[in-house]
């Protein structure tokens, strides 16, 4: 049945897909003891329930695939090498991944049918490190760790099965870099590649954790060549509105969003309490889909079956809308995306924080003098820059 599967993008031309809702609000229900999860040392590790309850997880996949999901994420938000190793598993990364790739795969054999194919994303979800930012234990930790501590995560959820990796719940863009640069050296030495989603995570501003703005996003992301963009978590589909617009009417790509199902609120129990119903859900979704053109559509944190059944419902097998969106050229910084084509003409860059052509600037790098240097950058702005080489 795999090689016959067709190809998830090629699908994607024709039909908007349902993926199911949260994994981990489900399992929250079953209210699972530390025995449960293998022993104190592993209570809380949802992910190692891949490891000690398959037949839960399975069943779970199930119930989201019966609801009319067309597709499933792993169990494997929390499974790289940095969040396994805080259970004392580093070593076990690659065969958690493809433990819980094969488990996905075998529930959607159990519901593909000629013509409806079932697809797996392989979760990919952050290190709990923030690379781009000055923090002194979040923050110090070179890029290439981070890469090398994805690689395993990917190989193993290629060798499990999936038909597509899924980056998501992510709040740093570095970070997201480094889960690419991890995706694209499995490609290379397995000498073939799958589809990458990549879905960033924004706050009610519509920007990253660190500050990092819908449009810096979209143009790093597309940069780096991820084949679907998207949203994901931290709120509800309201909160996505205008992010979610910008991204149909900036991006050619296919655009994915899962929300919550609402902001989170806490009314005293101890759980994060979900106030969006299933059917407010699905009508905002659908919204997104016949109004702005998103070609997957799911649901994050507090999503139940019901939620993806109602969704699945509304907007199951319709064809995306048609988007017209003709390529703009940017760079971005961490921060924000400039276009290459400004109006009007040209575009500005200021080359004056350069130590090679200016004296001035080498002998504040040699001072260490980064006020005055930041200064030099500021007034390039205020003069008209549109962008700064920094050599």
């Amino acid at each position: 049945m795999t090689n016959e599967r067709p190809l998830l993008l090629d699908v994607l031309r024709s039909r908007v897909l349902i993926w199911d809702g949260a994994m981990g609000t489900t399992l929250q229900r079953y209210k699972f003891k530390a025995a449960d999860f293998g022993g104190q040392a592993m209570e809380g590790c949802n992910d190692w329930l891949c490891q000690t309850k398959p037949d839960v997880i399975q069943e779970i996949h199930e119930k989201y695939l019966e609801a009319g999901a067309d597709g499933v994420e792993t169990n494997t938000f929390g499974s790289n090498w940095f969040k396994m190793d805080e259970y004392k598993q580093g070593e076990r990364t690659y065969d958690q991944n493809v433990t819980a790739a094969k488990l996905a795969r075998a529930a959607c054999a159990k519901f593909e049918k000629p013509g409806a194919p079932k697809f797996v994303a392989g979760s990919i979800g952050p290190t709990g490190y923030l690379p781009s930012s000055e923090d002194p234990s979040l923050g110090n930790i070179a890029f290439d760790r981070i890469v090398e501590a994805f690689v395993p995560q990917v190989r193993g959820l290629a060798d499990g099965g999936v038909d597509a990796f899924l980056i998501e719940t992510s709040q740093d863009i570095l970070e997201v870099k480094a889960q690419i640069f991890a995706i694209r050296r499995w490609a290379k030495e397995a000498g073939r590649r799958l589809p990458i989603i990549a879905q960033v995570t924004l706050d009610r501003t519509g920007r990253m954790l660190l500050g990092t703005d819908i449009g810096a996003s979209l143009t790093t992301i597309q940069s780096l060549g991820a084949d679907i963009v998207g949203l994901n978590c931290s709120t509800g589909p309201e909160e996505m509105r205008d992010s979610v617009a910008y991204l149909c009417e900036k991006s050619g790509l296919p655009i994915s969003v899962m929300p919550n199902a609402g902001i989170p609120l806490n009314e005293g129990t101890g759980d994060a309490v979900y106030p969006l119903g299933p059917e407010a859900f699905a009508a905002a979704m659908e919204e997104f889909v016949k109004s702005r053109g998103i070609s997957i559509a799911g649901g994050c944190c507090g999503t139940t079956y019901e939620h993806i059944k109602q969704l699945a419902q509304r907007v199951k097998g319709l064809k995306p809308l048609a988007r017209t969106v003709p390529y703009e050229p940017a760079i971005s910084s961490m921060m924000k995306s400039v276009p290459l084509h400004q109006y009007p003409k040209p575009m500005l860059i200021g080359e004056r924080v350069n130590a090679q052509g200016s004296r001035k600037l080498k002998e504040l790098l040699i001072k260490d003098d980064w006020a005055s240097i930041i200064q030099i950058a500021r007034t390039q702005v205020e003069g008209g820059s549109h962008a700064l080489d920094v050599c």
